[in-house]
This record gives structure tokens, C-alpha cells and sequence, in this order.
């Protein structure tokens, strides 16, 4: 099931008030100067729109198949939050320290909440 098709089941309301997450999965980190004022800057930049780590820099542990990164999880309380955050000026400040010192994905992505099966993403 594409996520267009998902995403159509639910109101613009409703993905609005669910949890979100602004996920990375960095690799070729240079940890230099950059990458150390980044670190140093990017907490002031979440508190404002509530957003906390949940998963940063820890290595995995792979159970089945290969994992190359370093994952970064962060939460926010909804959508306007997390997009809210990523766009701040204050974040767009320090983002190419980190983008000029790393390869990756950074995405936003809606949450679940606890009820949540896995059919109902069938509709």
C-alpha cells in the first residue's frame, strides 16, 4: 500500500495531532569542528517546538540483513511542531554543518499511536 493511499484515509486534522518524528540516518559523519557546533546548537533549536531525541548515535544491533548510519530519532508532539522545527531559522542556521560534514536521509514521518495494529494500515 503506497503511503498517498494512507495518507487519504486520514485527515489533514487528524496526521496534524498525531506524534511525528524527524528521522536521519547519517553516514560518513567528519566529525570535526562543524559537526561539534552543530551537536553543541542543535538542542536550543528543538526546545521551542518540543522535540526531544529519543534515538541518537547509538550503533545497532542487526538482526536480519545489513545496517550502514548512525539513526537519529526525534520526537515532536504533531506535524506543525516537527515542520515548524525544521524550518525555524534558528535550525537552518546550523543545518549545513551538518550537511556539508555527512551523507543521509532526513525525513519527517507520522507516528502511531498505541492502539495501532498492523491491518490497519489495510484500511
Amino acid at each position: 500500500m503506497t503511503s498517498e493511499v494512507v495518507a487519504e484515509r486520514r485527515s489533514p486534522a487528524d496526521a496534524d495531532a498525531m506524534t511525528h518524528y524527524a528521522i536521519a540516518n547519517l553516514q560518513n559523519v567528519n566529525v570535526g569542528h562543524d559537526i561539534v557546533e552543530y551537536l553543541e546548537r542543535i538542542d536550543a533549536t528543538l526546545q521551542p517546538y518540543d522535540g526531544h531525541f529519543i534515538i541518537h548515535g547509538h550503533q545497532p544491533e542487526p538482526v536480519e540483513g545489513e545496517w550502514a548510519g548512525t539513526l537519529i530519532v526525534i520526537e515532536f508532539p504533531d506535524y506543525a511542531s516537527a515542520r515548524g522545527w525544521y524550518d525555524s531559522p534558528a535550525y537552518r542556521e546550523i543545518l549545513p554543518l551538518r550537511t556539508n560534514n555527512s551523507d543521509g536521509v532526513t525525513m519527517l514521518l507520522e507516528g502511531v499511536d498505541r492502539t495501532h495494529q498492523a491491518t490497519d494500515v489495510l484500511g
